[in-house]
């Protein structure tokens, strides 16, 4: 059977106005509002129709197995504790560690703390998602006791294994996180401990972060 051009063009200018139905329908209702800005989009041709996915997210954020948008604590994080109370006892607010932070995908994290570099300053832990948004650390430290006075490179005795728990909340901007911690700092037989407890808060560190915002 011969079909005629005008036909042809009959069939075709149906199938295109189907498929700018179907685009329109999708922005109106699938998509559940208006295209967010700096998203990238593509055609979704393996579900039996023409629409529109995101396929990026904003920064700071990640999708659950439903497509919703949350925060995500994967990334590069400055971090300042702040303890209020030392061995149970209430004591004036005081920063004790200042330091630098990854939170990787794969469930664990490294810290370079703000203690001198002679002393032993990086240390490692391993973490979990505990709720929406909300996460614990496991995280131990190994190192030296700090001799103040003592030449550079010369370090004390060793000291035993201290532990940081945390329990924090990523903020909805994806660009923040707080929370208790706690730290119990001890000799190399696991005594004699010191336990400092207080609050842990982080600033994502970006493309756009400079010296001045993490001094």
């Amino acid at each position: 059977m011969k079909l005629s051009v005008k036909t042809i063009a009959t069939v075709f200018g149906a199938l295109g106005l189907a498929i700018l139905g179907e685009q329109n329908g999708a922005a109106q209702c699938g998509l559940g509002g208006a295209i967010k800005s700096g998203a990238n989009w593509q055609l979704r041709p393996n579900l039996g129709s023409v629409g529109l996915l995101p396929t990026a997210f904003q920064e700071g954020h990640d999708s659950d197995d439903h497509g919703k948008w949350e925060p995500t604590i994967v990334g590069f994080w400055h971090v300042t504790f702040t303890a209020k109370t030392m061995n149970g006892d209430p004591i004036p607010e005081t920063v004790i560690d200042n330091a630098l932070v990854v939170w990787h995908s794969d469930g664990t994290e490294i810290m370079n703390s703000g203690r001198p570099a002679q002393d032993g300053n990086f240390c490692m832990g391993v973490w979990k998602q505990t709720g929406p948004d909300t996460y614990k650390l496991n995280h131990f430290a190994l190192g030296n006791q700090y001799v103040p006075g003592t030449p550079n490179g010369v370090v004390g005795d060793p000291a035993g294994p201290t532990r940081i728990v945390e329990s924090v909340k990523v903020a909805f901007d994806g660009n923040h996180f707080s929370g208790p911690f706690s730290l119990t700092a001890t000799d190399t037989s696991g005594k004699a401990p010191t336990i400092f407890t207080g609050v842990v808060t982080a600033t994502r560190i970006t493309l756009d972060t400079t010296v001045a915002d993490i001094l």
